[in-house]
């Protein structure tokens, strides 16, 4: 088995988190921003040194390329992002591509045969961060392949109008526009030039740490539902209104928020996991008894079954009063469970268990570009872990054996995807 460099690796992390590093540990490196084309000038700096190809599609994706032996062969491409969430980390997405970057630096120094030209990417706007929503160019690129309620939300003349969330006014088509890596649409990932993707990414959990295990072999993303709950009330002054008259919408939302935690705690699914990130409060003055409280509710799991459960208790809360407030409830968006392509995931699980990396299956909570790619073209991701879980915020940490071991597995499953 053929193993990566630990040290060459190194050298890229220590080298990419110096593009926007906040200055406490992390880094703020908004998609298009000075900082991200400073980590694509080193992308294509170091692909440049082994040979590889640069192309660029019309998203300004990022494509590096070392040719294979038999003329004619679909790519197979490895990827992720480079783009940061705010004061995050050094690790998420970016390492998707300093490993995908090591495989074929291993590939050109250890001149390694392969048949199939072999593909590093970087995939804009992964984040959303500054310009909304998430994975936006995957969801442009992979649009005509994806399920229309999601296909819907990433038309590419409504993702160029996506306004800036700090200024409000320039939007990303501007930015689009005045990058020097915006190419050409022919360039686009697509399934008559490619026959596999393989993005690699730190867990961004606790579930590898905790069970000791080096590599987690990813069979799925999680199918979820996002829902608003909205409860109405009567603004009223906050000194004059007897208790027992109030109409607080905020008082029925806490009420409803509980109800929700102890009825979905009775299903006993402890994989299950729902949160509420997002409450709006109107008119949200202190002497103002609240007439509107708005929240999200974002639940999680494989299985539909149990998720359709779950959807029933929350749909339990519409039209119901609490508190002489009257409840809504309202879809936001839903998605299926996304299953990998079995025979990649296999590669996966055979190259770790060869390279004696302990290692299990898992699924994946969060959404990735990858998800929206294996509805294009066959694909699977490969985790390593994150100290204590973190991600999304300076702490995140993974070892720098722990990438290197996360390359190697994708180094070998690209190999066996090569010679199949």
């Amino acid at each position: 088995m053929i193993t990566c460099d630990t040290k060459r690796m190194e050298d890229k992390i220590v080298t990419f988190s110096k593009f926007g590093d906040a200055g406490h540990g992390g880094i703020t490196r908004y998609s298009l921003s000075p900082e991200a084309h400073q980590a694509r000038d080193e992308y294509v700096k170091r692909m440049k040194a082994i040979g590889a190809n640069i192309e660029t599609d019309d998203m300004a994706n990022m494509y590096a390329t070392l040719e294979g032996s038999e003329k004619g062969l679909k790519r197979i491409v490895m990827g992720s992002h480079v783009d940061s969430v705010k004061n995050g980390g050094n690790y998420d997405g970016v390492l998707g591509v300093l490993t995908a970057m090591e495989v074929l630096e291993t590939i050109e120094a250890e001149k390694i045969p392969h048949r199939h030209p072999i593909t590093a990417m970087i995939w804009t706007n992964e984040e959303g961060s500054l310009y909304p929503p998430a994975m936006m160019s995957s969801g442009v690129i992979c649009n005509q392949y994806l399920p229309p309620e999601i296909a819907k939300k990433f038309i590419k003349e409504n993702m160029l109008a996506s306004k800036s969330v700090l200024d409000k006014t320039s939007t990303f088509g501007e930015a689009l526009d005045k990058s020097l890596y915006k190419g050409d649409q022919k360039n686009r990932l697509n399934p008559d030039d490619y026959m596999a993707m393989f993005e690699l990414h730190i867990e961004q959990g606790p579930i590898l740490e905790d069970a000791k295990k080096e590599i987690g072999v990813v069979t799925c993303v999680l199918g979820m539902f996002n829902y608003r709950i909205r409860f109405y009330g009567q603004s009223d002054h906050a000194g004059t209104t007897p208790m027992h008259k109030r109409q607080d919408a905020l008082f029925a939302a806490a009420k409803a928020l509980c109800y929700l935690h102890e009825e979905i705690d009775k299903l006993g699914r402890p994989e299950l996991v729902y949160t509420t990130g997002e409450i709006l409060c109107h008119p949200n003055v202190h002497t103002v008894i609240p007439d509107l409280v708005d929240f999200s509710i974002d639940v999680r799991h494989e299985d539909p079954a149990v998720r359709a459960k779950v959807l029933s208790i929350v749909k339990s809360l519409d039209g119901k009063t609490i508190e002489r407030c009257k409840g809504e409830v309202e879809m936001a968006w839903t998605r299926d469970t996304v299953y990998f392509d079995k025979e990649l995931v296999g590669f996966v699980q055979e190259s770790a268990d060869e390279l004696g990396l302990s290692n299990q299956t898992i699924n994946s909570g969060a959404g990735h570009d990858a998800q929206f790619a294996s509805y294009m073209l066959p694909t699977t991701m490969i985790f390593v872990p994150s100290k204590d879980g973190h991600s999304h915020c300076e702490p995140e940490f993974t070892t720098v054996e722990q990438c290197t071991a996360g390359a190697s597995v994708m180094l070998n499953a690209v190999l066996k995807t090569d010679k199949k």
